[in-house]
Protein backbone atom coordinates (compact mmCIF):
# COMPACT_ATOMS: atom_id res chain seq x y z
CA UNK A 1 0.00 0.00 0.00
CA UNK A 2 1.30 3.46 -0.92
CA UNK A 3 2.08 5.35 2.30
CA UNK A 4 3.74 8.36 0.67
CA UNK A 5 0.56 10.45 0.97
CA UNK A 6 0.48 10.20 4.75
CA UNK A 7 2.89 9.90 7.62
CA UNK A 8 2.75 7.95 10.86
CA UNK A 9 3.04 10.22 13.88
CA UNK A 10 3.42 9.94 17.62
CA UNK A 11 0.01 9.61 19.27
CA UNK A 12 -2.00 12.84 19.14
CA UNK A 13 -5.62 13.91 18.91
CA UNK A 14 -7.03 15.47 15.71
CA UNK A 15 -8.27 19.04 15.78
CA UNK A 16 -11.37 19.48 17.92
CA UNK A 17 -11.01 16.32 20.04
CA UNK A 18 -10.16 15.77 23.69
CA UNK A 19 -10.06 12.75 25.95
CA UNK A 20 -9.41 11.48 29.46
CA UNK A 21 -9.60 8.36 31.63
CA UNK A 22 -9.73 7.64 35.35
CA UNK A 23 -9.63 4.77 37.80
CA UNK A 24 -13.27 4.54 38.82
CA UNK A 25 -12.83 1.44 40.93
CA UNK A 26 -14.25 -1.00 38.36
CA UNK A 27 -10.91 -2.82 38.46
CA UNK A 28 -8.37 -3.21 41.25
CA UNK A 29 -5.95 -0.46 40.34
CA UNK A 30 -5.89 0.23 36.60
CA UNK A 31 -7.54 2.99 34.60
CA UNK A 32 -10.99 1.65 33.75
CA UNK A 33 -13.25 4.46 32.50
CA UNK A 34 -12.64 7.02 29.77
CA UNK A 35 -14.12 9.14 27.06
CA UNK A 36 -13.38 10.81 23.72
CA UNK A 37 -15.15 14.11 23.06
CA UNK A 38 -15.49 16.23 19.93
CA UNK A 39 -15.99 19.98 20.23
CA UNK A 40 -18.72 19.74 17.60
CA UNK A 41 -21.15 17.08 16.44
CA UNK A 42 -19.30 14.57 14.25
CA UNK A 43 -20.51 12.24 11.54
CA UNK A 44 -20.30 8.66 12.79
CA UNK A 45 -20.22 5.09 11.53
CA UNK A 46 -20.07 1.73 13.25
CA UNK A 47 -19.84 -2.04 12.86
CA UNK A 48 -20.69 -4.47 15.63
CA UNK A 49 -20.56 -8.05 16.90
CA UNK A 50 -22.63 -10.71 15.15
CA UNK A 51 -23.07 -12.66 18.39
CA UNK A 52 -26.82 -13.11 18.92
CA UNK A 53 -26.28 -12.42 22.62
CA UNK A 54 -25.43 -8.75 22.31
CA UNK A 55 -24.53 -6.52 25.25
CA UNK A 56 -26.72 -3.54 26.14
CA UNK A 57 -24.16 -0.84 25.23
CA UNK A 58 -23.57 -2.49 21.86
CA UNK A 59 -27.27 -2.70 21.02
CA UNK A 60 -28.01 0.87 22.06
CA UNK A 61 -24.98 2.38 20.32
CA UNK A 62 -25.68 0.39 17.16
CA UNK A 63 -29.27 1.64 17.01
CA UNK A 64 -28.21 5.19 17.85
CA UNK A 65 -25.55 5.45 15.12
CA UNK A 66 -27.81 3.79 12.56
CA UNK A 67 -30.56 6.31 13.30
CA UNK A 68 -28.63 9.58 13.60
CA UNK A 69 -25.22 8.89 11.96
CA UNK A 70 -23.81 11.36 14.49
CA UNK A 71 -21.87 11.30 17.75
CA UNK A 72 -20.13 13.88 19.87
CA UNK A 73 -18.77 11.67 22.64
CA UNK A 74 -17.92 8.05 23.33
CA UNK A 75 -17.65 6.73 26.89
CA UNK A 76 -15.94 3.37 27.46
CA UNK A 77 -15.34 1.18 30.50
CA UNK A 78 -13.41 -2.01 31.16
CA UNK A 79 -13.95 -4.53 33.94
CA UNK A 80 -17.65 -5.16 33.26
CA UNK A 81 -19.20 -6.02 29.88
CA UNK A 82 -22.78 -5.10 30.87
CA UNK A 83 -23.87 -8.17 28.88
CA UNK A 84 -26.65 -10.57 29.96
CA UNK A 85 -27.80 -7.99 32.51
CA UNK A 86 -31.41 -7.66 31.32
CA UNK A 87 -33.43 -4.46 31.48
CA UNK A 88 -31.17 -3.12 34.23
CA UNK A 89 -28.27 -3.19 31.77
CA UNK A 90 -30.26 -1.11 29.29
CA UNK A 91 -31.22 1.45 31.94
CA UNK A 92 -27.58 1.66 33.05
CA UNK A 93 -26.49 2.57 29.51
CA UNK A 94 -29.15 5.26 29.35
CA UNK A 95 -27.89 6.62 32.67
CA UNK A 96 -24.34 6.76 31.33
CA UNK A 97 -25.53 8.70 28.30
CA UNK A 98 -27.46 11.12 30.51
CA UNK A 99 -24.54 11.75 32.89
CA UNK A 100 -22.10 12.39 30.03
CA UNK A 101 -24.61 14.59 28.20
CA UNK A 102 -25.27 16.73 31.28
CA UNK A 103 -21.56 17.12 31.96
CA UNK A 104 -20.84 18.21 28.37
CA UNK A 105 -24.07 20.14 27.72
CA UNK A 106 -25.05 17.96 24.75
CA UNK A 107 -27.94 15.63 23.88
CA UNK A 108 -27.83 12.04 25.24
CA UNK A 109 -28.36 10.76 21.69
CA UNK A 110 -24.91 12.09 20.82
CA UNK A 111 -23.19 9.78 23.33
CA UNK A 112 -21.96 6.36 22.25
CA UNK A 113 -21.32 3.75 24.96
CA UNK A 114 -18.96 0.77 24.91
CA UNK A 115 -18.03 -1.75 27.60
CA UNK A 116 -15.65 -4.68 27.91
CA UNK A 117 -14.99 -7.17 30.68
CA UNK A 118 -16.81 -9.85 32.63
CA UNK A 119 -20.18 -11.00 31.28
CA UNK A 120 -23.25 -11.28 33.51
CA UNK A 121 -22.36 -8.85 36.28
CA UNK A 122 -24.24 -5.52 36.51
CA UNK A 123 -22.24 -2.32 36.32
CA UNK A 124 -21.51 -0.69 39.71
CA UNK A 125 -23.38 2.47 38.80
CA UNK A 126 -22.33 4.51 41.82
CA UNK A 127 -18.71 4.08 40.73
CA UNK A 128 -19.64 4.79 37.10
CA UNK A 129 -21.36 8.05 38.05
CA UNK A 130 -18.47 9.19 40.24
CA UNK A 131 -15.97 8.24 37.54
CA UNK A 132 -17.79 10.14 34.80
CA UNK A 133 -17.92 13.18 37.09
CA UNK A 134 -14.09 13.10 37.30
CA UNK A 135 -13.47 12.97 33.55
CA UNK A 136 -11.99 16.08 31.99
CA UNK A 137 -11.40 17.36 28.46
CA UNK A 138 -7.65 16.91 28.13
CA UNK A 139 -5.16 15.90 25.44
CA UNK A 140 -3.83 12.83 27.28
CA UNK A 141 -3.94 9.30 25.87
CA UNK A 142 -5.12 7.58 29.08
CA UNK A 143 -8.19 6.08 27.37
CA UNK A 144 -5.93 3.84 25.28
CA UNK A 145 -4.97 2.13 28.56
CA UNK A 146 -8.38 2.27 30.23
CA UNK A 147 -10.04 0.04 27.61
CA UNK A 148 -7.55 -2.84 28.02
CA UNK A 149 -8.44 -6.17 29.64
CA UNK A 150 -5.98 -9.03 29.16
CA UNK A 151 -4.08 -6.99 26.57
CA UNK A 152 -0.38 -6.54 27.29
CA UNK A 153 -0.14 -3.12 25.64
CA UNK A 154 -2.13 -0.31 24.07
CA UNK A 155 -2.80 -0.47 20.34
CA UNK A 156 -2.61 2.98 18.77
CA UNK A 157 -1.83 4.64 15.45
CA UNK A 158 -1.84 8.25 14.30
CA UNK A 159 -1.67 9.30 10.62
CA UNK A 160 -1.13 12.77 9.19
CA UNK A 161 -2.19 13.65 5.64
CA UNK A 162 -3.19 16.65 3.57
CA UNK A 163 -6.53 17.22 1.83
CA UNK A 164 -7.14 20.29 -0.32
CA UNK A 165 -4.04 21.82 1.22
CA UNK A 166 -5.41 21.33 4.74
CA UNK A 167 -3.52 19.17 7.29
CA UNK A 168 -5.67 16.33 8.63
CA UNK A 169 -5.20 13.67 11.29
CA UNK A 170 -6.59 10.16 11.78
CA UNK A 171 -6.10 8.72 15.27
CA UNK A 172 -7.02 5.14 16.10
CA UNK A 173 -6.86 3.00 19.21
CA UNK A 174 -8.11 -0.48 19.96
CA UNK A 175 -8.24 -3.29 22.47
CA UNK A 176 -8.53 -7.01 21.98
CA UNK A 177 -6.57 -10.02 23.14
CA UNK A 178 -8.90 -12.98 23.70
CA UNK A 179 -12.30 -14.05 22.30
CA UNK A 180 -11.06 -12.84 18.91
CA UNK A 181 -12.84 -14.45 15.99
CA UNK A 182 -14.81 -11.88 14.11
CA UNK A 183 -17.49 -11.28 12.04
CA UNK A 184 -16.79 -8.93 14.06
CA UNK A 185 -13.75 -9.55 16.16
CA UNK A 186 -13.95 -9.58 19.93
CA UNK A 187 -12.57 -6.16 20.32
CA UNK A 188 -13.20 -2.47 20.57
CA UNK A 189 -11.69 -0.01 18.10
CA UNK A 190 -12.17 3.70 17.64
CA UNK A 191 -10.87 6.00 14.91
CA UNK A 192 -11.46 9.75 15.13
CA UNK A 193 -10.53 12.34 12.54
CA UNK A 194 -10.85 16.03 11.81
CA UNK A 195 -11.46 15.21 8.15
CA UNK A 196 -14.84 16.17 6.71
CA UNK A 197 -16.49 12.97 5.46
CA UNK A 198 -20.13 12.48 4.54
CA UNK A 199 -21.85 10.16 7.03
CA UNK A 200 -23.13 7.79 4.36
CA UNK A 201 -19.67 7.57 2.84
CA UNK A 202 -18.08 6.97 6.24
CA UNK A 203 -20.41 4.04 6.96
CA UNK A 204 -19.93 2.52 3.51
CA UNK A 205 -16.18 2.81 3.82
CA UNK A 206 -16.10 1.19 7.28
CA UNK A 207 -18.42 -1.66 6.31
CA UNK A 208 -16.30 -2.50 3.28
CA UNK A 209 -12.92 -2.24 4.98
CA UNK A 210 -14.00 -4.24 8.04
CA UNK A 211 -14.41 -7.30 5.81
CA UNK A 212 -10.73 -7.26 4.83
CA UNK A 213 -9.27 -6.10 8.16
CA UNK A 214 -10.98 -6.79 11.50
CA UNK A 215 -13.04 -9.65 10.08
CA UNK A 216 -9.83 -11.36 8.96
CA UNK A 217 -8.24 -11.78 12.39
CA UNK A 218 -8.70 -14.69 14.76
CA UNK A 219 -7.11 -15.66 18.07
CA UNK A 220 -9.27 -18.38 19.56
CA UNK A 221 -12.45 -18.88 17.54
CA UNK A 222 -14.77 -17.17 20.06
CA UNK A 223 -16.94 -14.16 19.25
CA UNK A 224 -17.72 -11.65 21.99
CA UNK A 225 -20.98 -10.00 23.00
CA UNK A 226 -19.58 -6.45 23.05
CA UNK A 227 -17.47 -5.81 19.98
CA UNK A 228 -17.68 -2.65 17.97
CA UNK A 229 -15.71 -0.32 15.77
CA UNK A 230 -16.74 3.34 15.77
CA UNK A 231 -15.56 6.14 13.48
CA UNK A 232 -16.04 9.86 14.09
CA UNK A 233 -15.31 12.62 11.57
CA UNK A 234 -15.88 16.18 12.85
CA UNK A 235 -14.77 18.18 9.79
CA UNK A 236 -12.60 20.60 11.79
CA UNK A 237 -9.73 20.34 9.29
CA UNK A 238 -11.70 22.76 7.14
CA UNK A 239 -11.65 21.09 3.71
CA UNK A 240 -14.62 20.30 1.47
CA UNK A 241 -16.67 17.31 2.60
CA UNK A 242 -15.58 14.02 1.03
CA UNK A 243 -18.12 11.73 -0.66
CA UNK A 244 -17.57 8.60 -2.73
CA UNK A 245 -17.54 10.82 -5.82
CA UNK A 246 -14.84 13.17 -4.49
CA UNK A 247 -11.35 13.25 -5.98
CA UNK A 248 -9.96 12.76 -2.46
CA UNK A 249 -12.04 9.65 -1.74
CA UNK A 250 -9.35 7.15 -2.88
CA UNK A 251 -6.82 8.85 -0.61
CA UNK A 252 -9.01 8.79 2.49
CA UNK A 253 -10.05 5.19 1.77
CA UNK A 254 -6.42 4.09 1.50
CA UNK A 255 -5.58 5.88 4.76
CA UNK A 256 -8.45 4.16 6.59
CA UNK A 257 -7.50 0.81 5.08
CA UNK A 258 -3.96 1.20 6.38
CA UNK A 259 -5.24 2.34 9.78
CA UNK A 260 -7.70 -0.54 10.23
CA UNK A 261 -5.25 -3.14 8.89
CA UNK A 262 -2.53 -2.09 11.31
CA UNK A 263 -4.90 -2.00 14.30
CA UNK A 264 -6.19 -5.46 13.36
CA UNK A 265 -2.65 -6.83 13.16
CA UNK A 266 -1.82 -5.30 16.56
CA UNK A 267 -4.79 -7.13 18.06
CA UNK A 268 -3.79 -10.44 16.49
CA UNK A 269 -0.19 -10.06 17.62
CA UNK A 270 -1.29 -9.36 21.20
CA UNK A 271 -3.55 -12.41 21.45
CA UNK A 272 -3.75 -13.89 24.93
CA UNK A 273 -0.48 -15.66 25.67
CA UNK A 274 0.76 -15.12 22.10
CA UNK A 275 4.43 -15.09 21.21
CA UNK A 276 4.11 -14.78 17.41
CA UNK A 277 2.01 -12.96 14.81
CA UNK A 278 0.88 -15.17 11.92
CA UNK A 279 0.04 -13.63 8.55
CA UNK A 280 -1.49 -15.87 5.89
CA UNK A 281 -1.54 -14.67 2.29
CA UNK A 282 -3.59 -16.66 -0.21
CA UNK A 283 -3.08 -16.04 -3.92
CA UNK A 284 -4.68 -17.53 -7.02
CA UNK A 285 -8.10 -18.23 -5.46
CA UNK A 286 -11.29 -18.37 -7.49
CA UNK A 287 -12.88 -15.41 -5.65
CA UNK A 288 -11.84 -12.82 -3.07
CA UNK A 289 -14.30 -14.33 -0.59
CA UNK A 290 -12.74 -17.79 -1.02
CA UNK A 291 -9.24 -16.36 -0.64
CA UNK A 292 -10.25 -14.77 2.67
CA UNK A 293 -12.00 -17.94 3.85
CA UNK A 294 -8.91 -20.00 3.07
CA UNK A 295 -6.54 -17.60 4.81
CA UNK A 296 -8.70 -17.44 7.89
CA UNK A 297 -9.16 -21.21 8.02
CA UNK A 298 -5.40 -21.67 8.15
CA UNK A 299 -4.67 -18.96 10.70
CA UNK A 300 -7.59 -20.14 12.84
CA UNK A 301 -6.55 -23.80 12.97
CA UNK A 302 -5.57 -24.85 16.50
CA UNK A 303 -3.19 -27.41 15.01
CA UNK A 304 -1.46 -24.83 12.82
CA UNK A 305 -1.26 -22.40 15.74
CA UNK A 306 0.17 -25.07 18.02
CA UNK A 307 2.75 -26.15 15.44
CA UNK A 308 3.91 -22.58 15.00
CA UNK A 309 4.21 -22.14 18.76
CA UNK A 310 6.43 -25.22 18.88
CA UNK A 311 8.36 -24.26 15.72
CA UNK A 312 7.30 -27.59 14.21
CA UNK A 313 7.70 -27.63 10.39
CA UNK A 314 4.55 -29.74 9.95
CA UNK A 315 3.19 -28.27 6.71
CA UNK A 316 0.54 -31.01 6.59
CA UNK A 317 -1.48 -29.06 9.14
CA UNK A 318 -1.56 -26.07 6.80
CA UNK A 319 -2.81 -27.98 3.77
CA UNK A 320 -5.27 -29.91 5.95
CA UNK A 321 -6.81 -26.65 7.21
CA UNK A 322 -6.85 -25.37 3.63
CA UNK A 323 -8.72 -28.44 2.37
CA UNK A 324 -11.24 -28.23 5.21
CA UNK A 325 -12.18 -24.68 4.17
CA UNK A 326 -14.32 -26.10 1.34
CA UNK A 327 -13.10 -23.60 -1.24
CA UNK A 328 -12.38 -24.42 -4.88
CA UNK A 329 -8.90 -25.94 -5.16
CA UNK A 330 -6.91 -28.55 -7.05
CA UNK A 331 -4.57 -30.41 -4.67
CA UNK A 332 -2.09 -30.90 -7.52
CA UNK A 333 -1.58 -27.14 -7.96
CA UNK A 334 -1.27 -26.04 -4.31
CA UNK A 335 2.07 -24.60 -3.20
CA UNK A 336 3.01 -23.24 0.26
CA UNK A 337 5.88 -21.12 1.55
CA UNK A 338 6.73 -20.49 5.21
CA UNK A 339 8.76 -17.32 5.69
CA UNK A 340 9.71 -17.54 1.99
CA UNK A 341 10.89 -21.15 2.27
CA UNK A 342 9.08 -23.49 -0.13
CA UNK A 343 7.60 -26.42 1.82
CA UNK A 344 4.90 -27.58 -0.63
CA UNK A 345 5.19 -27.49 -4.40
CA UNK A 346 2.30 -28.53 -6.61
CA UNK A 347 0.66 -30.59 -3.91
CA UNK A 348 3.74 -32.43 -2.70
CA UNK A 349 6.55 -31.90 -0.24
CA UNK A 350 9.21 -29.54 -1.56
CA UNK A 351 12.90 -30.24 -1.11
CA UNK A 352 13.54 -28.29 2.10
CA UNK A 353 15.59 -28.59 5.27
CA UNK A 354 13.24 -29.14 8.25
CA UNK A 355 15.78 -27.57 10.60
CA UNK A 356 15.85 -24.41 8.47
CA UNK A 357 12.06 -24.18 8.57
CA UNK A 358 12.00 -24.84 12.31
CA UNK A 359 14.49 -22.03 12.83
CA UNK A 360 12.36 -19.72 10.66
CA UNK A 361 9.32 -20.57 12.80
CA UNK A 362 11.07 -19.09 15.82
CA UNK A 363 10.65 -15.60 14.33
CA UNK A 364 8.26 -13.11 15.93
CA UNK A 365 6.28 -12.83 12.68
CA UNK A 366 5.41 -15.89 10.60
CA UNK A 367 4.36 -15.47 6.97
CA UNK A 368 2.49 -18.33 5.31
CA UNK A 369 2.03 -17.84 1.56
CA UNK A 370 -0.41 -20.15 -0.22
CA UNK A 371 -0.63 -20.36 -4.02
CA UNK A 372 -3.81 -22.08 -5.26
CA UNK A 373 -3.55 -21.40 -9.01
CA UNK A 374 -7.28 -21.79 -9.68
CA UNK A 375 -8.03 -18.08 -10.20
CA UNK A 376 -6.70 -14.57 -9.74
CA UNK A 377 -8.12 -13.51 -6.36
CA UNK A 378 -6.13 -12.98 -3.18
CA UNK A 379 -6.86 -12.52 0.51
CA UNK A 380 -5.18 -12.17 3.89
CA UNK A 381 -5.80 -13.12 7.50
CA UNK A 382 -3.93 -12.63 10.76
CA UNK A 383 -3.71 -14.55 13.99
CA UNK A 384 -1.26 -15.78 16.62
CA UNK A 385 0.17 -18.97 18.03
CA UNK A 386 -1.61 -21.06 20.67
CA UNK A 387 0.42 -21.25 23.86
CA UNK A 388 0.30 -22.69 27.37
CA UNK A 389 -0.24 -19.16 28.67
CA UNK A 390 -3.51 -18.84 26.72
CA UNK A 391 -4.96 -21.74 28.72
CA UNK A 392 -3.58 -20.33 31.96
CA UNK A 393 -5.21 -16.93 31.36
CA UNK A 394 -8.61 -18.30 30.42
CA UNK A 395 -8.75 -21.01 33.07
CA UNK A 396 -9.04 -18.32 35.76
CA UNK A 397 -10.56 -15.28 34.00
CA UNK A 398 -13.48 -14.86 36.40
CA UNK A 399 -11.54 -15.70 39.55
Amino acid sequence: MNKTKWQEQAFCWPKGYSSDAVHAGLRYSKLDLGWVVSDVVANAAGVYTTNKICAAPTVITKNLVKKTQQLQAIVVNSGFANACTGEQGVQDVLSEQQWVAEKLGILPDLVGVASTGLIGTPLPMDKMQQGIAKLEKTQNDFITQAILTTDTKAKTLCLRLEIDGKPCTLTGFAKGSGMIHPNMATMLAFVVTDCAIEAKTLQSLLSELTEQTFNQITVDGDTSTNDMVLLMANGQAGHQEITEQSLNYPLIKQAYQFMLTELAKMIAQDGEGATKLIEVNVQGAKTIEEARIAAKSIVGSSLVKSAIFGADPNWGRIVSALGASQIHLDPATVSVNINQISVVKKGQAANFDPNEVSEALKSAVIFIDVFLQVGNAQGQAWGCDLTYEYVNINASYAT
